[in-house]
């Protein structure tokens, strides 16, 4: 599983982790999925194989993605949805054709009405979003605490206290900035 695509089946949420396609909002920003091929591949990872991609799924795929941020951090802190974010969420998840397909193994999987319906994979993507943005999933949106980040993420801890979207990224990142910033402190009363 290539490394730039979290895993999502390892307690993540698939629409908020495809809002993570575009890190860093509020700094540089990454764009993970910046061509139809990564899409693909994305897709793929997040169990919605399909076999191409054209530039307006593409666009498409980039449009649902940021209604559902936009509408997660809404949620997340309490505001109106924003409507032109909603009308994106449900026409995309009206418009997928997938079906929840129930393995031998006893696991849910998504078939696909066609190897190259990206829009039904979007429909996946969505009915997720609705899911949790109308808290049917048990946890709670939250906002990352890392200013240059400020994802949006579904918190399923027991104490619904989490603070960022990865421990291993943002959280990472802070804890080191703290630890650097006090050790220059104590560094500087010593003198």
């Amino acid at each position: 599983m290539p490394a730039e695509f979290p895993d999502f089946r390892l307690g993540r949420v698939l629409a908020t982790s495809f809002t993570a396609t575009l890190s860093e909002r509020h700094g540089d920003a990454v764009e993970r999925i910046p061509t139809p091929r990564r899409l693909v591949d994305w897709l793929a990872v997040s169990g919605l194989a399909v076999d191409s991609c054209t530039s307006a799924q593409l666009e498409l795929a980039r449009e649902l993605r940021e209604s559902i941020h936009a509408a997660a951090t809404a949620a997340a802190v309490h505001d109106d949805l924003p409507a032109s974010a909603v009308q994106v969420i449900n026409d995309c998840s009206a418009n997928g054709r997938a079906a929840a397909v129930l393995t031998p193994e006893g696991e849910r999987r998504w078939r696909l009405s066609s190897p190259s319906r990206v829009e039904d994979a979007l429909g996946v993507i969505a009915a997720d979003a609705i899911g949790i943005i109308s808290g049917e999933r048990d946890g709670k949106l939250a906002l990352c605490a890392s200013p240059t980040c400020r994802a949006a993420f579904f918190d399923t801890s027991q104490s619904r206290t989490r603070k960022w979207c990865d421990m291993n990224t943002c959280g990472n990142r802070q804890k080191k900035a703290r630890f650097n910033a006090n050790r220059r402190k104590n560094a500087a009363s010593a003198v």
